[in-house]
């Protein structure tokens, strides 16, 4: 049998799914009922039958179609039907906890009122939550715009139009597709920072990132096994996993999200039962995977090449631990890859190939703070260590501005901004924003870093550092400080400022804890803080686990934190 042929340079989505159909790949979906399989250039036929019901319903050029629902086989296949009918694609998240259903439906009101979608999917276990979508297409988008007057859309139940689909013998033709500059996902940002936005990602950015992340991972469809528990509603799930395989022809094996943070020992035994080369996920993740697997043996990890760590800032600690716990099962020296990137790009911005491993960049503390240099450590003063993210991918460039708008040298710290065919068209329905993020081609994207031997290195965002007797203080080194402390929920931790007297911030610490002695808990973690940074904390408020505020992909809100914190709404 001979080989496939390599896959031809594709300007869209579709043309790149349909070139990969002949392909031997094949998607697995895991699940409490069972598993299910299905051959790309199967799932492809499915795809285009389901295509011509959305298209009956309204789909097409300049819709969006919304879906709601877990990991599954159908939510895969309307993926790629949207696309198809040359609509876009809006995966609306889930929620995370049962305590947080009320901000879940109301999250959703408010996205399809802004996204104002043309067909809305529904997985039949979210059925019940529709009545908390009345007025959503009245409700007021997130940048105060309303958009243009329509009905609340259509709202069609995913698993029955999918049986219907797979049982149909007509097929809509894929030969008209979109164009390269057609928007294909409209994917909401996690709002760790702010409100979330719709970005606008086109065919083209989208087409582009996925081949500039393949390139630098030597992604070989032929044979790579990848794996992933990441949402479908995260770029990082959508596009880096999905989307990648997807548009290959790679082999892929989903499993649900709640599926791992219920045991995220399975994440570890998915790799081995299906000989898993690739996979990612977020630092916690892979704090989480440690864990298990220290508590686990028998193992095999052997044909494991490629862990990309993203999606959050990445602790050099977290992926050494991974690194050595990982290696005992025969994971690849090496196969651990940091990467920094954001949804206005469409998923990856730098990253470094497989095989070389963690590179850290430590640097003299207060050199950071005070003059925002990142100069080498030295001996016997604080420092700290940070990650190395690697070259930008494809054809994105990074720079580093001072607040002045002028170009900085290596190792001096500034607002990262980044260029290049990925980025976003702008924010749906928000013409400010978008002017304000994009000025002259390049994306203001509110982080601040520098740049090493060519390489990124991320400090943190902008608007959270906090200023303290004239230092710039990361509190991502007061979180840690306190994550280290028995009795914190490591990585379930916030720092931030408020304002003090005579204009100097003071810093609040407010982390979980399930300890019952709180007293000695809020002194132990001052103790820490305070030798760590200098920094005495203003105040400690430790609360329950599972109640700091957090995105749909889990990532803690600091903004909203804050802001609670100064209501006196957290206890």
């Amino acid at each position: 049998m001979n080989a496939p042929a390599p896959l031809q340079r594709a300007r869209t989505l579709v043309e790149r799914i349909v070139a990969a159909t002949d392909r031997p790949g094949a998607l697995t979906v895991l699940s409490a009922g069972g598993t299910e399989r299905r051959a790309w250039g199967a799932l492809h036929e499915d795809a285009l039958a389901l295509a011509g019901l959305l298209a009956a319903r309204g789909a097409g050029p300049g819709e969006r179609v919304a879906l709601l629902g877990p990991t599954s086989l159908p939510m895969v296949t309307a993926i790629q039907a949207t696309w198809l009918t040359g609509a876009a694609c809006v995966v609306l998240p889930l929620p995370l906890r049962l305590g947080s259903l009320e901000a879940f439906v109301d999250q959703t009101r408010r996205r399809v009122g802004h996204a104002r979608p043309v067909l809305l999917l529904v997985d039949p276990t979210f059925a019940p939550f529709l009545d908390g979508l009345s007025g959503a297409a009245d409700a007021e988008s997130h940048s105060g715009v309303v958009g243009a007057a329509r009905a609340l859309p259509r709202v069609d139940d995913l698993e029955r139009l999918w049986r219907e689909a797979t049982t149909r013998t007509s097929r809509v033709s894929s030969s008209q597709g979109p164009g390269p500059g057609d928007p294909a996902i409209l994917q909401y940002t996690s709002g760790s920072t702010s409100e979330p936005r719709g970005v606008v990602l086109s065919h083209g950015a989208v087409v582009a990132n996925v081949e500039a992340i393949t390139d630098r991972i030597a992604y070989d469809p032929g044979s790579e096994v990848t794996v992933s528990w990441l949402p479908l509603y995260h770029d990082m799930g959508l596009i880096g996993m999905l989307t990648v395989t997807m548009a290959t022809g790679g082999e892929l094996v989903l499993a649900p999200a709640q599926d791992f943070l219920q045991r995220p020992a399975s994440w570890m035994e998915w790799m081995d039962a299906y000989g898993g080369t690739a996979t990612a996920g977020p630092s916690f993740g892979f704090a989480l995977a440690t864990r298990a697997l220290r508590a686990s043996g028998g193992l095999d990890l052997s044909r494991w090449r490629v862990a990309i760590n993203g999606a959050e800032p990445i602790d050099p600690a977290v992926v050494e631990c991974f690194a050595e716990a990982a290696g005992r099962a025969g994971f690849a020296a090496g196969g651990a890859v940091c990467a920094f990137g954001m949804a206005e790009a469409t998923l990856a911005v730098t990253m470094h190939a497989p095989g070389r491993g963690l590179l850290v960049d430590e640097v003299d503390r207060r050199a950071l703070e005070e003059g925002f240099d990142a100069l080498p450590a030295r001996a016997g003063l604080p420092s700290r260590r940070l990650a190395k993210l690697g070259a930008p991918v494809g054809d994105l460039e990074v720079r580093i501005l001072a607040p002045d708008g002028t170009a900085v040298s290596e190792r001096r710290v500034g607002e990262i901004e980044i260029r290049g065919s990925s980025l976003l068209s702008g924010y749906f329905d928000d013409p400010s924003a978008t002017a304000d993020a994009l000025r002259e081609g390049w994306l203001r994207t509110g982080d601040l870093g520098y740049l090493v031997d060519s390489e990124l290195v991320v400090c943190g965002r902008a608007k959270d550092v906090i200023v303290v007797g004239g230092r710039n203080v990361f509190p991502e080194d007061v979180e840690g400080a306190a994550s280290a402390v028995a009795g914190v929920r490591a990585g379930n931790v916030v720092a931030f400022g408020i304002p003090g007297r005579a204009g100097r911030e003071r810093v609040v610490v407010v982390a979980e804890s399930r300890a019952e002695d709180l007293e000695r808990l809020r002194g132990a973690v001052g103790d820490a803080v305070r030798a760590e940074t200098g920094l005495s904390p203003a105040d400690v408020v430790l609360l329950a686990p599972g109640t700091l505020p957090k995105t749909s992909s889990g990532k803690l809100q600091r903004s909203r934190t804050r802001q609670r914190y100064l209501d006196g709404e957290l206890a």
